[in-house]
């Protein structure tokens, strides 16, 4: 079994300064091919939300298939959200 295809998508800032990488609301990355574009930081957080949704898990509260989750820099909290993508 293969697994799926997981983007990586920024969907809102929250935090007073811009993010130090650049990154801004909209950049989307795959997670496979792209993830060393992402902020180290953003993507530490998003490890094990990777996994939870790769291996058939959810995060109570959101829709199946998606997790989001925040960077941890204070002075700009970038909102990310992870999601299956189906290959057709």
């Amino acid at each position: 079994m293969r697994r799926p295809k997981i983007k990586l998508t920024l969907i809102e800032r929250k935090g007073d300064h811009g993010c130090h990488r650049g990154h801004k609301a909209g950049d989307s990355f795959d997670f496979d091919t792209e993830r060393g574009q992402l902020c180290p930081m953003a993507m530490h957080v998003a490890f094990p939300y990777v996994d939870i949704l790769r291996y058939g898990g959810n995060i109570p509260g959101q829709p199946e298939g998606t997790a989001v989750f925040c960077c941890p820099d204070a002075d700009t909290i970038n909102v990310f959200k992870a999601e299956i993508i189906s290959e057709e």
